[in-house]
């Protein structure tokens, strides 16, 4: 991975962002494509989920999780599926999914 990963107890400041996914390999691997495009990659670890937390945005591409799943990942319905909530933003295409910062 080219972005540092930390665990932390809280749910981090309120400017960061991104996806909320059931434990699992599948959210392994978007975590991991998610901390390969985004520096500064925080997760809370709850068991059976875990936040991903990005200050500002939060991309991952189709592409990155396919490199880890070594099998298709279809955008939205595979993400959705695993992603029991979100912080920011949502916005998804075919080829990615990002997570923004709204502002107030």
């Amino acid at each position: 991975m080219s972005s540092p990963v930390s665990a932390v107890q809280g749910d981090g400041p309120s400017e960061r962002v991104g996806p909320v996914l059931q434990s699992g390999a599948a959210a392994d691997a978007v975590i991991a494509a998610i901390a390969e495009l985004n520096p500064g990659v925080e997760l809370v670890d709850r068991g059976a989920y875990v936040r991903v937390l990005v200050a500002n945005r939060c991309v991952v591409t189709r592409a990155a999780i396919e490199l880890r799943t070594k099998r298709p990942f279809h955008l939205p319905r595979d993400l959705e599926a695993i992603m029991s909530s979100f912080k920011g933003r949502f916005r998804v295409t075919a080829d990615e999914a990002s997570w923004e910062l709204v502002s107030r």
